[in-house]
C-alpha cells in the first residue's frame, strides 16, 4: 500500500490525497458505528433515534451513555458497544496517524543515493 524505502517519497499533493483517503475511511467507520449504536439503542431500549444518537455518540466519544440501559438486552448491547467503541477509537486513530508516521519514517530512512 505504501512505497518502500528505496522509492522516492510521495509528492505533497499525493500525500494530502492519501491523508484525505484515510480520513474518509475513518469518517465512514464512525458513521457506520453511529448507525449501529442508534439501531441497537432503538431496538433494545426503545429509544427515539435522537436519544440513540446521543448515547452512541457519547460512547464513541468516551463519555459513556446518557440514558442508563433498563432492559437486560440493552445492558448487554451497551456493554458490547462500549467495548467496540474503545476498539474503534484505536482503529480510527491508527488510520489517521498511519500516513503521517509512515512519511516521517520514510523520509528518515530514504536513501537518496540508491
Amino acid at each position: 500500500m505504501y512505497e518502500r524505502s528505496h522509492h522516492t517519497p510521495l509528492s505533497r499533493a499525493r500525500f494530502v490525497r492519501r491523508i484525505l483517503g484515510h480520513f474518509a475511511v475513518a469518517i465512514l467507520l464512525l458513521c457506520i458505528s453511529i448507525a449501529i449504536g442508534m439501531l441497537g439503542y432503538s431496538h433494545y431500549e426503545g429509544l427515539a433515534w435522537r436519544d440513540g444518537f446521543v448515547n452512541a455518540a457519547m460512547l464513541l466519544g468516551g463519555m459513556g451513555p446518557v440514558n442508563m440501559p433498563q432492559t437486560d438486552g440493552g445492558k448487554v448491547f451497551a456493554g458490547l458497544y462500549a467495548l467496540y467503541a474503545g476498539l474503534l477509537f484505536l482503529i480510527v486513530t491508527s488510520l489517521i496517524l498511519a500516513p503521517v508516521v509512515h512519511r516521517i519514517l520514510h523520509k528518515f530512512h530514504w536513501a537518496k543515493d540508491s
